[in-house]
């Protein structure tokens, strides 16, 4: 993946400690047992976890230099470094919340730096990255030199399994030496360990397929990512909703000029609706509206948008039945893009085998 196919975040550490903290609940366990239990309250082995090892649910990164090799002549050549494991025993019902920071600085000339999660588990897997063009650290362009990248969402295998979770960071010059970049520090943790699924038992979340969708002159408005109309249990008081849009400056095919950049306004927009999801009774897009300008040589940036506490209404008219989606406006310059899934991503460096891992997403997280 070179640096027009990448993905990127410039969330904050305190919005990623503001989005773990909204997550975090305590919850009433229910008891596992043995199937030769029948003590009357036990459940069905298919939703209790198997009996795990000691594993850790958090990790912090020591902090390393990374290499990245030059661009090569076709394909994708990226240093893939391991940082971190952690590890959770899941049932067939329980979905968790992954958070993965890092920080980047101290570039010796202008690097891609990917925070990319893979988790696993037996018969199944989940990926997702985000990153950034990291400048050289020379102290002009302070904002784009030193940057912490969050990668974080919903984790529902939907059987019972442990779940591996390991954070890579995917490291690669920009220019014809190879680079080096500080990992300066960063974590790995499961912020929360059991969110509430919709009513059909998988997570509240959606995440954009492959494709890059272009906002400019023509296009102005794209709503992605986006989160159909969906039913939650009923006795949710609040939601807890998350729009990570990953914006590329100048779609790939499009001449640009290298000396611009591209603003857009990107709108988090919570809807909730009547049983037949065919009229909204209760809307809110006033929490998280943010305006962005990528200069060319950034490339792409993840914009972490934030709607905490909407309210579920219980008034006539309104059922837990919601959607959500960021609305993206392009205002000014270069053409810009949001993207999707990215696809062809080395499992390693010079391996043969790939993968994918989704970019732009949203979900929420009921509280």
């Amino acid at each position: 993946m070179d640096a027009a196919s990448s993905p990127t975040s410039t969330a904050t550490p305190a919005q990623e400690s503001a989005s773990a903290t909204a997550s975090a609940r305590a919850k009433a366990s229910t008891k596992c047992t043995d199937q030769n239990d029948h003590s009357g309250d036990s459940r069905s082995t298919d939703d209790c976890p198997p009996v795990p090892a000691a594993a850790a649910t958090s990790v912090t990164f020591k902090a390393q230099r990374v290499t990245g090799p030059p661009p090569p002549k076709s394909g994708i050549d990226h240093n893939v470094v391991a940082l971190g494991t952690v590890r959770l025993a899941m049932t067939a019902k329980q979905t968790a919340y992954v958070v993965s920071s890092l920080r980047a600085n101290a570039a010796t000339v202008r690097t891609l730096v990917d925070n990319e999660v893979r988790c696993t588990w037996p018969g199944g897997s989940k990926n997702l990255v985000m990153g950034q063009n990291i400048y050289a650290g020379t102290g002009q362009n302070p904002q784009w030199e030193d940057t912490w990248i969050v990668t974080k969402f919903l984790l529902h295998p939907g059987v019972a399994a442990t779940a591996t979770c390991t954070t890579y960071a995917r490291v690669a010059s920009l220019y014809k030496q190879t680079s080096a970049v500080r990992i300066a520090a960063g974590s790995l943790r499961f912020a929360d360990t059991s969110v509430d699924n919709a009513a059909n038992g998988k997570p509240l979340d959606n995440e954009m397929p492959y494709g890059d969708l272009p906002v400019d002159s023509t296009h102005r408005t794209v709503r992605q990512p986006a989160l159909p109309i969906t039913t939650a249990p009923a006795g949710l008081h609040q939601l807890n909703v998350f729009g990570d849009v990953d914006y590329q400056v100048c779609e790939r095919g499009v001449a640009c000029d290298k000396t611009g950049s591209s603003t857009a306004r990107f709108t988090l927009i919570v809807n909730q609706w009547n049983a037949a999801g065919t009229k909204i009774c209760h809307t809110d897009s006033s929490t998280s509206s943010v305006t962005k300008t990528v200069p060319y040589w950034v490339h792409h940036v993840v914009v972490p948008l934030y709607t905490p506490h909407f309210a579920v209404s219980t008034a006539p008219g309104c059922a837990p039945v919601f959607n959500a989606y960021v609305r993206v406006d392009w205002l000014r310059g270069q053409t810009g893009a949001v993207q999707g899934t990215a696809v062809g991503l080395p499992d390693r460096r010079g391996s043969a085998s790939t993968h994918r891992s989704a970019m732009s997403h949203l979900y929420i997280v009921p509280a």
